[in-house]
């Protein structure tokens, strides 16, 4: 049930940041839900659960929207490990640290993502892209972060509860 649910999830997150979320870019940037919803399955399930959720997730942005597969990928996967690390010395039911968190996940990957892709190229205007792109993404992704982290954290509760019951752990 659990893996089905993930997939559903990731399914549409990936269709509603590729299309919906376009309606609502302000000067060209939109909110990274996938790097929220990453970063959320890794804080409430663990690093192996993240990095699952970031190699699919990145598999999908990899097959419909990259230049070669694996790019998103890595990124994803090693952004779900590493936020999975801390998963359990911190209270679920916060949502100051998920914000934190995913506001610094969110500016980090596309620093990376800036790094590998225009850097290399010999496009050296960081500071452009840190004011127009990398710091107004990570604050709109922050506002996202709070109604998107409550979906998933309900959901995960939903299914350990029904886990509990399944498996007679009281």
């Amino acid at each position: 049930m659990r893996i089905f649910i993930t997939a559903i999830f990731i399914v549409l997150n990936f269709l509603m940041q590729s299309t919906i979320l376009h309606y609502i870019e302000i000067r060209g940037v939109i909110p990274n839900t996938t790097i929220i919803l990453i970063v959320s399955y890794a804080l409430l399930r663990g690093s192996t659960e993240g990095a699952i959720v970031g190699f699919f997730s990145g598999l999908l942005q990899d097959i419909f929207f990259g230049t070669s597969l694996g790019y998103f990928t890595l990124f994803n996967t090693i952004t779900g490990y590493l936020f999975g690390r801390g998963n359990h010395n911190f209270y679920r039911e916060n949502y100051l640290l998920p914000m934190m968190l995913c506001t610094i996940a969110v500016f980090l990957y596309e620093t990376m993502i800036y790094l590998t892709s225009f850097l290399f190229r010999g496009q050296l205007n960081f500071l452009y892209i840190l004011s127009h792109t990398l710091l107004p993404e990570a604050v709109y992704s922050c506002i996202f972060t709070i109604p998107l982290y409550r979906v998933l954290f309900g959901t995960n509760e939903w299914l350990e509860l029904k886990e509990k019951y399944k498996h007679r752990l009281f």
